[in-house]
């Protein structure tokens, strides 16, 4: 591996290890573009009561405003854990070119930090699902569907 691949793990790493000791979760992720850190994420969730304040997409944020732009393609994030899928979902949607992680799901389900559940849920019929997901609607939540595909100015993503 590239020496600036582990510059750029490495703050990563230190982001999450700091983050300990500022009251988050011992995550950390940074965005990189052409060759420099525009952005640096921590956990948050139980510093700002924010269950989506991952890592992860609190740097894709801090990209996005820098960038002023919800495209990030061009740019690779360095994350010290192999994202849960809220934050790969987060990943993919901001068209990041690559990820690279440090340390795996499976060493963050023995501390406590296990998504296999949320992978398993995606995987089983709607109706079958232990949070209770009903469809209500649809005919009336479709319009705003048909509403979108009509429109000649929308900015796609």
């Amino acid at each position: 591996m590239c020496k600036i691949h582990e510059d750029f793990m490495l703050e990563a790493i230190r982001l999450s290890k700091e983050n300990i000791d500022n009251g988050g979760g011992p995550f950390g992720a940074v965005i990189v573009k052409d060759g420099k850190i525009i952005a640096k994420g921590v956990n948050k969730v139980t510093k700002n009561n924010d269950p989506t304040a991952h890592a992860e997409v609190t740097a894709i944020r801090e990209a996005a405003k820098v960038l002023n732009n919800f495209d990030l393609t061009g740019c690779d994030i360095y994350t010290s854990c192999e994202p849960c899928p809220m934050c790969l979902g987060a990943i993919y949607w901001s068209h990041l070119n690559k990820i690279y992680f440090g340390n795996t799901k499976n060493d963050a389900k023995n501390i406590g930090f296990d998504d296999a559940f949320i992978y398993d849920e995606i995987m089983i019929p709607i109706e079958k699902r232990h949070l209770p997901t009903i469809q209500i609607l649809p005919d009336k939540a479709i319009e705003a569907f048909v509403k979108w595909e009509n429109k000649d100015d929308k900015i796609e993503y």
